[in-house]
């Protein structure tokens, strides 16, 4: 083996030109590994040792799908099954031996022979416990003029597979593509997919990284949807995570040194990105992004939650990933990126390198959305206790972090750095995300908590930002359903910490009620979305509407290309209302927010000139109470408006 990790992806069960199948596998901590083929025989192949606790065998005449494990300290000298242990309840083992002489030595030997599925498995045909599928790589793509799009074209579409559609399948989503074509997003972001206990789960239970969940349709049924994306002009990104791995179906400590000691996540062990044998654990996980990008063809990572991923090395983990995604998606001729998510409020993650930063692309930025809930919800529990509402809505759009190094009330001290210097197209921003309804008591959308008038607000503040917007499922069309959390292990003692710790984390936020039970598979069926509720009604005026908003946002040059040194941010005061003029070079956009509750008269500052009302939330188009804002104002460098209550309004010129 070489002395440093090698690229492209090499770990698992590949299928090589010539037909045979190579199996590469890093176990360090087995004495001794061997194949254990279950098709078209079952039989047991000696693994060879080739350095740096590395294992591969290479396999003639293996049919594609073939099911397999890996026995590790195997014994093929079987003991005589009469002289083992028998149950005879409550856990325990007993067996009576005969003429057995005093002193004599003895063991007992724990799940004798090791059958593990591979740590790198591409399917999992039949859940996480069981055999490996070897499957090849072969696909009819029709995507090669692909090259991706810009970063400031992503107007991305969170999604989970399993309650987008009746289904819950890739396939699933497919049909509903040039819906979401329409609307006018860019980029679909698959909650992640990675395989997990069951079929019920949001996906940050995976235990086999590289393995396609199976009951979403299996690696074939991720690049349907993929080229189907791209035939239709959408980007693809893939949420990983690289920060846990699942409790249940996880095998990886057996056979090697994937966990550390040394720090500690609230999911479990953390992953060893520091510590003694890092080097092959971190090219386990960076082969794994560049499978996604290689094998499926996505467009970016999403990584969860990087601020628990612990590396205290020269080089960071997170840098190494960046680089190496980079330097893919130019081998392939393709954009490529990493976002990552992070509650840091740490803009060093997407600063380059060569200043001290990790040269990650984009981050998630949740300020701006706690920030929309404190204003439009009053919402003040746990961490929304840090947020005042209006004016931190106009420092987000000044700034891009709210928390930006002064004192934090829900930590208990200073917390985040700047992000005023960094391009604000790098920070991801949403009124609705998977964590911020799913980690509601009740999992209730913004639609539950909200107004009409308000949910435009929410909308527009959004999708007209200097930031990256980001919609969650259903949003668009104010979907009824919750998106609660569900499980489906099989562990009882596992599903009851779960329902524990669900408790324990709502506790902060001082809810009294009882939370929906995560395993019982009513929970997952009630989060399941209506699509034809988009058809009629106020969802149909509210689907037009984010229609209109997005494609303000691409036809007006300085809404598509944002630039914080060429906007101006006003807070109207004594109302709270926000002003805010951005310009290009030919054109102007001024857009006012007001988040009253009563009609309100404000003098702005306007360069002289005729502006155009664009879009006006208060319309009766938009089911809003009507406004006597002009369709057009003669500025002399002043003018004085009459806002609506909970209105948004933009003018051009």
């Amino acid at each position: 083996m070489p002395e440093h990790p090698t690229y492209p992806p090499t770990l698992g069960a590949q299928f090589q030109e010539d037909g045979r199948c190579r199996f590469l596998v890093w176990a360090p901590n087995a004495e001794k590994l061997e194949l254990k083929l279950l098709e078209p025989q079952e039989r047991l192949l000696p693994m060879q040792p080739c350095g740096r606790g590395y294992y591969e065998l290479t396999v003639d005449e293996l049919a594609p799908g073939a099911r397999y494990f890996y026995r590790i300290d195997g014994d093929r000298d079987r003991p005589d099954p009469a002289s083992r242990l028998q149950p005879y309840g409550r856990g325990y083992y007993e067996l009576t031996v005969d003429e057995l002489a005093p002193g004599a030595r003895y063991f007992y030997r724990i799940d004798g022979d090791r059958d593990r599925p591979d740590p790198a498995s591409r399917l999992q045909p039949d859940g996480v416990h069981q055999a490996s599928a070897a499957v090849t790589s072969n696909f009819n793509w029709t995507d090669g003029d692909w090259r991706g799009i810009p970063l400031h074209q992503f107007i991305t579409y969170e999604m989970h597979v399993g309650t987008f559609s009746a289904e819950g399948t890739f396939e699933a989503v497919i049909p509903h593509l040039d819906e979401l074509h329409d609307l006018g997003v860019t980029a679909i972001e698959l909650m992640p997919c990675a395989q997990f206990p069951g079929g019920r789960n949001w996906g940050y239970d995976g235990v086999h990284p590289f393995a396609v969940q199976n009951t979403y349709g299996g690696p074939d049924g991720l690049k349907r949807l993929v080229d189907a994306a791209h035939s239709r002009g959408l980007a693809v990104i893939m949420d990983v995570v690289y920060n846990h791995i699942g409790p249940e179906g996880n095998y990886l400590a057996e056979f090697g040194h994937y966990f550390t000691d040394r720090h500690h996540t609230p999911w479990g062990r953390a992953i060893n990105f520091d510590d003694r044998d890092s080097d092959e654990v971190r090219r386990f996980f960076i082969e794994n992004a560049l499978y996604w990008i290689d094998e499926f063809h996505i467009d970016a990572l999403r990584l969860d939650a990087v601020h628990a991923i612990f590396d205290f090395t020269a080089r960071p983990f997170l840098q190494e990933l960046a680089d190496a995604v980079r330097l893919e998606g130019e081998r392939l001729n393709r954009r490529v990126y990493t976002i990552a998510e992070s509650s840091l409020a740490d803009s060093r993650l997407i600063m380059p390198k060569e200043t001290g930063g990790c040269g990650i692309d984009g981050q998630w930025c949740d300020d701006l959305h706690h920030a929309i809930r404190t204003e439009l919800t009053d919402e003040q529990s746990g961490y929304y206790a840090d947020y005042t509402g209006f004016d931190d809505i106009c420092k987000a759009y000044r700034d891009g972090f709210v928390q930006d190094g002064g004192y934090s009330r829900y930590r208990g001290r200073r917390h985040g750095n700047s992000a005023r210097h960094v391009d604000p197209i790098k920070l991801v921003v949403c009124s609705q995300n998977h964590d911020q309804v799913g980690n509601r008591l009740m999992g209730e959308r913004l639609t539950e908590l909200a107004s009409f008038e308000k949910l435009k607000l929410a909308a527009a503040l959004v999708i007209l930002s200097p930031c990256q917007p980001m919609l969650f499922m259903g949003e668009e069309y104010a979907e009824t359903a919750p998106f609660q959390f569900f499980i489906s292990h099989t562990d009882p003692d596992l599903v009851e910490a779960v329902r524990r710790g669900r408790k324990e984390e709502f506790a902060r936020f001082k809810w009294q009620q009882e939370p929906p039970d995560p395993q019982d598979e009513a929970t997952f069926q009630r989060c399941k979305l209506d699509h034809a509720l988009k058809h009629g009604g106020r969802h149909r005026v509210l689907f037009e509407y984010y229609q209109e908003l997005i494609k303000l946002r691409k036809a007006e040059p300085a809404l598509a290309f944002p630039d914080r040194a060429r906007m101006e941010v006003s807070e109207l005061k004594p109302h709270r209302a926000m002003a805010v003029r951005r310009w290009s070079a030919r054109r102007e956009v001024l857009t006012l927010f007001h988040f009253g509750s009563e009609t309100a008269e404000v003098a702005i500052n306007l360069p002289e000139g005729a502006w155009n009302k664009a879009l006006d939330s208060a319309d009766a188009r938009w089911n809003g109470p009507g406004s006597s804002l002009p369709d057009q104002i003669e500025s002399s460098g002043t003018a004085t408006l009459s806002l609506p209550p909970d209105s948004v309004t933009t003018y051009n010129r």
